[in-house]
Order: C-alpha cells, then sequence, then structure tokens
C-alpha cells in the first residue's frame, strides 16, 4: 500500500484527497473508482494526453515510461520533467504526490 495525495485542482479535486491504494494497481483507474473524474478520453489506453499528471513525490519510484508514453506525453499540455499519463502509472510501495495540471487537451473535444 502506498499513500497517494492528489494536490488540490479547483475544478477536477477542489479540496485535494489522500488515498491508500495497493500496489500493483493504476493510478488513473483507482482515482476514477474513488469518484475523482480524472479525464481520460482514449479510455485508458495510453492514445491521448487527458490524464496527464506531475508527479511531485515519487517519481523516482515509478517504472520508467513506454516509448510511447513519451511519444503521448510529448504533446501534452504543460509538460515538466516529472510528468507522467496516470493511465500507465502502476502503484509500487513508496508514497506519491501528485498535481493534476490546469488544462488538458482532448483532440476529441476539440473537433466537436
Amino acid at each position: 500500500m502506498a499513500k497517494v495525495k492528489v494536490y488540490p485542482h479547483e475544478e477536477i479535486c477542489p479540496e485535494g484527497v489522500e488515498l491508500e491504494i495497493a500496489s500493483g494497481e493504476f493510478l488513473c483507474e483507482t482515482l476514477l473508482d474513488k469518484g475523482i473524474p480524472v479525464e481520460h478520453a482514449c479510455e485508458l489506453s495510453c492514445a491521448c494526453t487527458t490524464c496527464h499528471v506531475i508527479v511531485r513525490k515519487g517519481f523516482t519510484s515509478l517504472e520508467e515510461a513506454t516509448d510511447s508514453e513519451e511519444d503521448m506525453l510529448d504533446k501534452a499540455w504543460g509538460l515538466e520533467p516529472e510528468s507522467r499519463l496516470s493511465c500507465q502509472i502502476v502503484i509500487g510501495s513508496e508514497d506519491l504526490e501528485i498535481e493534476l495540471p490546469k488544462y488538458t487537451i482532448n483532440m476529441v473535444s476539440e473537433i466537436n
């Protein structure tokens, strides 16, 4: 189990939240299960950047991003060195602190 702290986000999680998540769980899927409405236009398939997060603590404890994830991250709004797609983050044993960016780029909703 790891503690995951989500920093406050004006729309998605105004007061922030701290959760305990079992090792081996995917971050985005668990946040959604806990009622935190993280945008996920590609249904968690690493085909967009809407679930982009910035890992403020615990980044080095995560498995390295795949080439596919890195390619998608290049398109993310507000990219930082500690950026990841939450659909690709597998929780380990170390605690994490994450920030949800103020904006996302959602190609599907941008077209409509």
